[in-house]
């Protein structure tokens, strides 16, 4: 390390009452040096800051539209490096951040500290219990190929490369959710550092306030350092893609909504409507077409399934077909989520229900002809996720569970023509700053999202993308993440464990505790 290390002094604004706040200003100032080299020594993991190797790495997520740009990072490794970390924020005076993949970004640390979990990646199956413990970093690949061997399976998101941790305390919609329900339903303990630098055992029956709080409006509460939770019995599944043509997609539409009144809540689906490139690299059935694809997983026989979607296949010929069973394992290919980091900014709402004509209006919105590229998804919700609690009827934070679907639209931050890798960082929002491109994203989000304004309830945690603390309705987006009574409960849980607000770059489900704001995001 080198001796002449930058660190941080607060902004004159550091009141943080206002959400354009919440990224939170700071200048590096070097008569705080004196106590980096403690931390460096009560830490196992490395430490680091602006010009050291390695800095710019461990403060890269997959999302590389916006970067925390810290004055510490503390490359844990353990809990007790988490431990150490917020106790050395706490006496300098600084605000933490933590990351493990960055997937759902979307408040970007400027100064402060950097809790980096990556390297707490560890994961153990208890069979004979039906359970799974994780640490910080793990990602959903590796529960699911450690449950697999034993005929189990996590309550896991569409892409095998997310962090365990943030999809579950933002609820975590999975390709089982409409089945088994949330995946925050079936935690049974987090192992959690307040910000009173304490590291807890959080059970329902240890501290009921907290763990519900955790569990749907947990971020900005501490740093989870494990989690223990239920698998369920699932070794195989029937599923895949149906994918047809853009001369075909109001019919599907329609066909969709219709067909999801029918079916059980074994069954889970989605819709996404995508504006493929014209790339070279891209399979020649996408290139350069406007595809609906509805992706399906269902619990029950292949034969069964077959029955189910058969009013699907009656919408006409497919671009692709492969619906099959296949072994739980596979399931992250349902959806084919990208896995290379790139730049992107995303927005949503649950809705209480949806006309085809409304969808319609979506679509007309955010395909070919719209300003910049829209994936489309919208997910059909219900089934066990509308039932509050888990196996033991432990009932978490999960806002709108009333939600009959969750419209998402995501949209690219560099397009094709500008020449970069899938893996490039954006140069014009690497700031963590909104400009022009991020300005035109989120108006064509905004005039889609008002095409279902009837049928809104509020918004997923799990699904907003970006720097959504920057914007000047922040203070909207965060409420409407749960209902006036549950943001009151959850200010309260805020107010006690972290009254001066240290877990503060949170934006996605910001509640005001006194003059602060407590906030929940998929930081990743």
């Amino acid at each position: 390390m080198e001796s002449n290390h930058p660190a941080r002094t607060h902004h004159a604004d550091d009141t943080y009452g206002q959400a354009d706040a919440n990224a939170g200003t700071y200048a590096y100032d070097p008569a705080a040096l004196p106590a980096l080299p403690a931390l460096v020594r009560e830490c196992r993991g490395p430490v680091l800051v602006p010009g050291d190797d390695g800095y710019d790495g461990e403060r890269s997520g997959f999302q590389r539209a916006y970067r925390h740009r810290p004055a510490v990072i503390v490359g844990a490794e353990c809990a007790g490096d988490v431990v150490a970390a917020v106790r050395f924020a706490r006496a300098q005076g600084l605000p933490v951040a933590v990351q493990a993949t960055g997937h759902g970004l979307s408040s970007a640390t400027d100064g402060g500290l950097l809790i980096s979990t990556r390297r707490m990646a560890g994961v153990r199956v208890d069979a004979a219990a039906g359970t799974a413990r994780v640490e910080a970093g793990a990602v959903w690949g590796q529960v699911v190929e450690a449950a697999a061997p034993y005929g189990l399976a996590p309550l896991n998101g569409s892409s095998p490369g997310v962090g365990v941790i943030s999809y579950t305390l933002g609820g975590g919609v999975g390709v089982l959710a409409r089945t088994y329900g949330f995946a925050a339903d079936h935690v049974r303990s987090v192992d959690l550092v307040t910000a009173d630098a304490r590291l807890r055992h959080v059970t329902p029956e240890t501290d009921p306030g907290l763990f519900r709080a955790l569990l749907g409006g947990g971020h900005g509460l501490g740093v989870v350092t494990a989690m223990e939770f239920g698998l369920v019995p699932v070794a195989r599944l029937y599923g895949g893609q149906l994918v047809f043509g853009g001369e075909q997609i109001d019919e599907a539409l329609a066909a969709y909504l219709d067909w999801t009144g029918t079916v059980p809540d074994e069954l889970t689906s989605s819709l996404a409507l995508i504006v493929y490139p014209d790339l070279p690299q891209l399979p020649a059935a996408l290139r350069g077409r406007y595809l609906a694809q509805i992706r399906i997983a269902y619990t029950g026989s292949a034969a069964e399934g077959e029955r189910l979607v058969a009013p699907l296949r009656a919408v006409g010929p497919r671009v692709s077909d492969d619906l099959r069973e296949m072994p739980y394992a596979e399931s992250h290919t349902i959806h084919r989520d990208p896995s290379d980091p790139h730049a992107y900014d995303g927005d949503n709402a649950l809705l209480s229900g949806l006309d085809a004509a409304g969808l319609r209006r979506v679509a007309g919105l955010t395909g070919p002809a719209a300003p910049v590229m829209c994936v489309v998804q919208l997910n059909h919700l219900g089934g066990a996720m509308a039932k509050p609690g888990g196996p033991d009827g432990a009932a978490g934070s999960v806002g709108h569970r009333d939600a009959r679907f969750a419209l998402r639209l995501l949209s690219p931050l560099i397009g094709p023509e500008a020449g970069e890798g899938p893996g490039a960082p954006d140069a014009r929002c690497s700031a963590g700053r909104p400009d022009a491109a991020v300005a035109t994203v989120r108006a064509l989000h905004a005039e889609a999202l008002a095409a279902v304004a009837p049928w809104r309830l509020g918004r997923s945690v799990n699904f907003l993308f970006g720097g959504h603390g920057e914007r000047p309705d922040a203070e909207e987006v965060a409420r409407s993440v749960h209902d006036a009574e549950e943001h009151r409960r959850l200010a309260g849980i805020k107010a006690r464990h972290d009254p001066e607000n240290v877990f503060r770059f949170h934006p996605g489900g910001a509640v005001e505790a006194g003059r602060t704001q407590v906030a929940a995001s998929l930081s990743g």
